[in-house]
């Protein structure tokens, strides 16, 4: 496969608050190859972003040879922040920042991040909320 879609979400309940990722990857036929979905403890929904693609790109880096990489993500800052649109200010945002660039840079892959509406992202969405919704 020479490219992958990667749909991201992260959301906390509280914003801080218990906060969990939603990954949906998918080939260019639209195919699920791979969900990924975990609490990761008290966050921000931004830093929550982060970590989803975070996670995905882990994945992908060591499960998938793909040479372009498409991910997308509903949070607009988020994707800016990754397009290099808008600084990264945010203290708890700028090591996850940094650690995706140096990812990015290091496979040698082409990295495409796209801001898709809510409705566009539903299934990350979902991985989420079912995350949160357990006990």
């Amino acid at each position: 496969m020479d490219k992958v879609l990667i749909f991201c979400d992260g959301g906390a309940r509280g914003n801080p608050g218990p906060a969990a990722i939603g990954v949906v990857i998918k080939s260019p036929d639209g195919k699920t190859v791979k969900e990924i979905s975990r609490k990761i403890g008290r966050a921000t929904n931004n830093v929550a972003e982060y970590k989803a693609v975070l996670a995905a790109l882990g994945w992908i880096l060591e499960n998938q040879p793909a040479n372009i990489i498409e991910f997308y993500l509903d949070s607009e800052l988020v994707t800016r922040q990754l397009n290099g649109q808008y600084k990264v200010k945010d203290t708890d945002l700028k090591p996850l920042y940094y650690k995706i660039r140096e990812l990015v840079f290091s496979s040698g892959r082409a990295v495409i991040f796209k801001h898709v509406r809510r409705e566009e992202n539903l299934e990350a969405d979902r991985l989420v909320n079912e995350e949160l919704d357990r006990a």
